[in-house]
């Protein structure tokens, strides 16, 4: 007897209704459904692309929401097609900027590239019939000729509609021809791996309409597309980003994901919970409509209008224990239940008893070399840069011993250091010892 995932897939039309929910745009309608038919009467599984430019080190929720979508797809028989960006990562995603990404270096590039992969197998299953990795350096070092031809199917001014170069352009900032090439080379990523269906946030609407087009030029069958909501910062207000500080990273220790996951906003949870832990892993499932026809209608109907109204809010007690809750299943989702434990454990002690925490790993520094310079040993233990570092010891954020460190104080007698715990922030730890 057939599993429920297979029987959903001979129904495309309950497929993609399935696939569809809590995404923000499914386009065109009735494509995804279109594809799944597609494939089926062809006997293959989908092709379902995920671009990601490795600009940064690390993967954090932000991301796992789409993460967590293609997983879905996985599921139900398909295979993702990730693509790093390592040739696309050199030009920028100009979406949502304002002003000229930074280049970085091909070394960086390759590190951050390396990362990426291995943290997005903690939700992608790694079964090669269900993944494929593919670099896009792979066909974007292409001869001019090449290159030439790509160019000539679209014109400048459908890039300038674009929201963000449209703001530019309308307030007289400058534009380079480096970022107005950026969604053509991201678009010919769908040509090259031949996509059914991108996914990407809602940032990423114009680009991935743009592959639709570049598809066409080329001859290529036009892929599905579908957005997914942009989550939230730790504060509640901007989008998740490495670059604002505002991040939960999918590899932060345990008790940094609970902490974090504490400091969000009351009306932040049922959003977090949605996106990042809700799952209906029956495809036939009922859902809004009764028919298939009308379900397919209702999930692209309540896509367009952004996935639904808005969640609501909790307040009081009830929302402290409902972020404890979310807490709790993020940390067992990425680690374990007992790291869940662990993590309240220290939450309850360190934040609510304000004691120290029961466990606290040791940095060492050099005993002969005089000063402690504290900048340099927090970049070193905790992932941040120097001057991040001295920002927290200006801010009256970083603790030694029983003392604030005051502002400037960025080197410190090493008997002083010798044993004690130093604190930066609330939630991190280490105590230091001479060797």
């Amino acid at each position: 007897m057939p599993d429920a995932t297979t029987a959903a897939a001979e129904d495309p039309a309950r497929l993609a209704a399935w696939l569809a929910r809590n995404a923000v745009d499914s386009l065109p309608d009735g494509a995804l459904a279109g594809r799944l038919a597609a494939a089926r009467a062809q006997g293959r599984p989908l092709r379902v692309k995920l671009g990601i430019d490795p600009t940064a080190p690390d993967i954090h929720l932000g991301h796992a929401v789409v993460l967590r979508k293609l997983s879905e797809f996985q599921q139900a028989g398909h295979k993702v097609v990730l693509i790093i960006g390592d040739y696309t990562a050199r030009v920028g995603d100009p979406s949502g900027r304002s002003e000229l990404r930074p280049m970085l270096s091909p070394e960086q590039i390759g590190q951050n590239a390396a990362t990426f992969q291995e943290q997005a197998l903690k939700i992608l299953d790694a079964d090669p019939e269900r993944l494929e990795v593919r670099r896009n350096g792979e066909w974007l070092d292409m001869p001019m000729a090449d290159l030439l031809g790509l160019v000539r199917t679209t014109t400048a001014a459908q890039l300038l509609e674009r929201d963000d170069f449209a703001k530019r352009w309308s307030a007289n900032e400058p534009i380079s021809l480096l970022e107005l090439l950026y969604p053509l080379l991201q678009a010919y990523d769908s040509v090259a791996i031949d996509a059914d269906v991108e996914l990407g946030g809602t940032d990423q609407k114009f680009n991935l309409l743009l592959g639709r087009d570049i598809q066409r030029a080329y001859g290529k069958p036009e892929q599905a597309i579908l957005t997914m909501p942009l989550l939230a910062g730790i504060e509640g207000q901007r989008k998740m980003s490495k670059s604002l500080g505002n991040q939960i990273g999918i590899t932060d220790p345990p008790q940094e994901i609970y902490g974090k996951t504490m400091s969000i906003p009351d009306e932040a949870i049922v959003e977090y919970r949605r996106l990042l832990l809700e799952r209906d892993d029956d495809p036939l499932a009922p859902v809004a409509g009764g028919s298939t026809a009308e379900a397919s209608a209702d999930a692209e109907a309540s896509a367009a209008a952004g996935a639904g109204a808005a969640p609501t809010a909790l307040a009081g007690s009830s929302a402290r224990d409902a972020k404890r809750a979310l807490a709790r299943e993020l940390v067992q989702w990425l680690y374990s239940a007992q790291d869940a434990d662990a993590a309240e454990r220290h939450f309850e002690r360190v934040f609510v008893e304000h004691e120290m925490p029961e466990e606290i790993a040791e940095a060492s520094f050099a005993r002969d070399a005089g000063a402690l310079h504290l900048p340099g040993l927090m970049a070193a233990e905790f992932g941040m840069s120097s001057s991040q570092a001295r920002r927290l010891i200006d801010q009256g954020g970083v603790t030694l011993g029983e003392a604030s460190l005051a502002p400037g104080e960025y080197d410190v007698p090493g008997e002083r250091a010798d044993g004690q715990v130093l604190r930066v922030g609330k939630r991190r730890f280490r105590r230091l010892r001479a060797a």
